[in-house]
């Protein structure tokens, strides 16, 4: 095992774009070590590819082989001090009336049983670093707006899913709603629609970061209310 005992590690799922590579940037720039995965090889492999201390492994986060292949890179490093649910799928923009089972357990299967899949194989090193677990959510969790019911549903089971294992391991626990932002997920849910007007991930990390390394409460968070709180 390479021990970096006193190094701060974290796994971010998803990291070849969006909101989990502007969250590996942030931390490998504060000193972090990360890991990461993604489903595209060459995307991902090219997104780190300038960063310090990432290892970044090719894999469907929904495949307990691959789950495994984290829990072992962790366990190379020694402890885990934050643990970033990131990875989503959105799934059909449909009523749910017309939602297919198979779509619904296709996303259920992304969204929230291999986050807690997981976060059950780290356990260990994130109990023994006293580290945190986040979700990231959405405010459909929280509202009802047409067509976006199979997504709301799974993070609104993720919210609830992260903050009841960090109740129950001595965790700190965050459920993290980051606002709409510039993603290639948020233009396919809103298809020919100019997001230009979306802030870009990288303006939200640092308020989403100091939260969950600041040690603060465990719950539900929107980075809105952090930003307002800093301007006031």
């Amino acid at each position: 095992m390479t021990s970096i005992q006193g190094t701060p590690v974290a796994v971010v799922t998803g990291g070849s774009a969006g909101l989990g590579l502007a969250l590996i940037r942030h931390l490998t720039q504060n000193g972090w070590h990360v890991v990461t995965d993604a489903r595209d090889g060459e995307r991902l492999t090219a997104a780190v590819a300038a960063l310090p201390r990432v290892a970044a492994v090719v894999g469907d986060v929904r495949d307990p082989r691959h789950q495994e292949q984290l829990a072992a890179e962790v366990r190379r490093h020694g402890r885990l001090d934050l643990l970033v649910h990131n990875a989503s799928k959105l799934g059909p923009m449909l009523p749910l009336a017309d939602v297919l089972p198979g779509q619904l357990e296709e996303v259920l299967a992304t969204n929230v049983l291999a986050p807690l899949a997981l976060t059950r194989r780290l356990l260990p090193q994130l109990r023994g670093a006293g580290g945190s677990l986040v979700g990231i959510s959405s405010d459909a969790a929280v509202e009802h707006y047409p067509t976006w019911g199979t997504y709301a549903a799974s993070k609104a089971a993720l919210d609830h899913l992260v903050l009841t294992l960090a109740a129950e391991n001595g965790l700190r626990g965050y459920a993290v709603d980051p606002g709409d932002l510039r993603t290639a997920m948020h233009q396919r849910a809103f298809p020919g629609e100019d997001i230009s007007d979306r802030p870009l991930p990288e303006t939200v990390v640092p308020h989403l970061l100091a939260l969950v390394t600041g040690g603060g409460p465990s719950g539900r968070y929107r980075v809105a209310d952090l930003v307002a709180e800093v301007a006031r």
